[in-house]
């Protein structure tokens, strides 16, 4: 039985290209539209976007899909296997940059293990106020710093799109980020001819319309695959343990290492070095605040539920 990879979920069915002999899809070919064996809804396993599988023809031409293989990764929102790169998109203007929620991003992409790129688009809606450019560089050195390749682009002027499209090159990656920042504009730039839907930002609600409606591997011509998300703003943590946060804010593990106590929530123990290392400037004030919220919200949830 032949093999494929899941480029897309729609309505119960699974839409899956074909390899080729090194394992790789193969472009330009049509996919095979396929339903899911009962047993894996027995077994309450659903394939996923990204997903290799093992599948057989049918007589009506369609296809069924009969093993899927081990994921090396899974995301539980957006739902996809086997990506290796997450990249953010997280706007400048319309709407406004939300750095409380692109920690929460980094969150949930450093728990499931994927590298990640920070993608700050919409560069060409500043209009070179200098206290603009200044808040893109804090941002970017603050970012960097920690350990993020951080990218200033622009869906309209191109500005970064090379860069980016460079870096995806041969991987399987997920955009994500909230509403409304452009992730098909960005997808429209990257591969010319995609024509992906877009739409304008709510004045009223500051964010866009989803134009997005299902996950979708869509191809490059430098071999990457890019999974193309519904866009969504609010994330929340049922699949985090407490004590499994600290270890998703990367610039805590070096001081982390040096606490006093064991199982440190580094909010009000004594020999705390993280803390230690906030006061004196080497984690931003900023990251340890959405910390100390998101910490809030995961004993939030343990009590709730």
């Amino acid at each position: 039985m032949p093999e494929g990879l899941i480029v897309k979920a729609l309505s119960g069915y699974y839409y899956v290209s074909s390899l080729d002999q090194d394992g790789r899809p193969v472009s330009g070919e049509a996919t095979v539209q396929c339903r899911a064996r009962g047993l894996f809804k027995k077994k309450e396993i659903t394939p996923l976007v990204g997903d290799r599988v093992v599948y057989e023809l049918t007589e009506n031409g369609e296809g069924m899909v009969k093993e899927i293989r081990k994921r090396t990764t899974e995301l539980i929102r957006p739902p996809v296997a086997n990506t290796t790169l997450a990249v953010l998109l997280f706007s400048l203007r319309e709407p406004d940059l939300n750095l409380p929620l692109l920690d929460k991003f980094l969150v949930h992409i450093e728990h499931a293990g994927l590298d990640t790129i920070i993608c700050l688009t919409k560069r060409d809606l500043y209009e070179g106020d200098p206290s603009e450019d200044d808040t893109v560089l804090m941002v970017q050195e603050m970012y960097r710093k920690i350990g993020y390749e951080v990218l200033v682009t622009s869906a309209r002027t191109g500005e970064g799109t090379a860069e980016l499209k460079k870096l995806l090159a041969g991987q399987i990656s997920v955009f994500s980020g909230q509403s409304g920042v452009g992730k098909s504009s960005m997808l429209n730039a990257l591969e010319p001819g995609l024509t992906l839907e877009t739409s304008a930002i709510s004045n009223k609600l500051g964010r866009g319309r989803h134009t997005t409606r299902h996950v979708e591997l869509i191809p490059l011509d430098n071999g990457g695959f890019v999974a193309d998300t519904p866009g969504f703003s609010q994330l929340d943590f049922l699949e985090l343990g407490v004590e499994e946060l600290s270890p998703c804010f990367r610039e805590f593990q070096q001081y982390a290492e040096g606490c006093k106590f064991r199982g440190c929530t580094h909010i009000h123990e004594p020999g705390c070095k993280v803390r230690e290392a906030l006061e004196e400037g080497h984690i931003s004030q900023g990251r340890y605040d959405s910390y100390l919220q998101f910490y809030q919200e995961l004993k939030e949830k343990k009590r709730r539920y």
